[in-house]
């Protein structure tokens, strides 16, 4: 079934043939009113109906595993250092903390947990044949990508935002526990407020990106491992190349720059970090750009479900 751009002008799912779900009730505001005040109704709308479908279902496990993969390692330590399984001063938890962050959640359990979420806005919609319900809904196109965008954001920063903050108190725990001078000297509130603010970036940055690539193409495997290459040669990547990096800008902001060493140095960024300053516009600008674009392609989607 083709489904041409229509306009505003609302279809009701019974003049299509189509039953209708309660998205369209949901959606439906008094036409009446400022726009402005239409649309961010019709987002609120939709973003209630969508953070259910990011934190529950099948789909949201491997996100729930990736988000708490560093709390279960960071337990685990701590749990073998308190039955005495294990020996540890607490003098370098803080510098692994960073590392696991750096390499593991920034490259790893984030960006993946992103390509989860945000490809299968749309693209999940699509192969469960239930995407035309919203575009035969009386709401714009570009809010409908405004309030995905939105749920998925949200849904990820609260699971992975919970995975950041968790590990990080489990880590400041157990070293209190051990009495570590260091512990006491270290400013913990100002590394915990970076650590949650470059989560939320990375949210950001990454999932604008996998929501743009869901929109162009039928197989995100293709995209994901595309991006997840040009992510990790960075250091390889001359000074301008870098700033087009979204793994750049991410590690600049971490409070630790972690002393890689042997086969690590290829995690490490080479040069001078960019100040925060340049770092947050520049992370915010291409999430913009790359929903714009979304917002561009949605508007001359048409949805075939016999060639899905």
């Amino acid at each position: 079934m083709n489904l041409e751009e229509r306009g505003e002008t609302p279809i009701s799912g019974r003049q299509a043939g189509e039953s209708t779900e309660p998205t369209e009730a949901k959606l439906a505001v008094c036409p009446r009113s400022s726009p402005w005040r239409l649309w961010w109704a019709q987002i609120l709308a939709i973003l209630r109906l969508e953070v259910r479908k990011s934190l529950v279902g099948k789909r949201a496990i491997i996100v729930y595993l990736l988000a708490a993969t560093p709390i279960i390692l960071f337990a685990g330590h701590s749990f073998a250092v308190a039955y005495g399984f294990n020996r540890c001063r607490g003098t370098e938890d803080f510098a692994i903390f960073a590392g696991e962050f750096q390499i593991y959640y920034l490259r790893l359990g984030i960006f993946f947990g992103c390509v989860a979420t945000f490809m299968n806005l749309f693209r999940g919609e699509v192969l469960e044949k239930t995407l035309h319900h919203y575009l035969l809904a009386p709401v714009r196109r570009e809010v409908l990508v405004a309030g995905k965008f939105l749920s998925g954001l949200l849904a990820s920063v609260v699971l992975f935002g919970a995975g950041t903050l968790g590990s990080f108190l489990i880590v400041a725990s157990h070293v209190a526990q051990l009495r570590n001078q260091e512990f006491l000297a270290d400013p913990l509130p100002g590394h915990l407020a970076a650590y949650m603010g470059v989560t939320v970036l990375a949210c950001l940055g990454y999932g604008a990106v996998f929501l743009m690539l869901g929109m162009l193409v039928r197989n995100p495997i293709i995209p994901a491992v595309a991006v997840l290459i040009w992510e990790s040669i960075t250091i390889f990547l001359p000074p301008l190349l870098k700033q087009i990096s979204v793994i750049y800008y991410l590690e600049s902001l971490c409070p630790v720059r972690v002393p890689f060493r042997g086969a690590n140095t290829l995690f490490a960024i080479s040069g001078e970090p960019v100040s925060a300053w340049l770092a947050v516009p520049g992370l915010i600008l291409l999430a913009a750009v790359a929903i714009f674009l979304s917002a561009l392609r949605i508007r001359r989607l048409e949805v075939n479900y016999g060639t899905e």
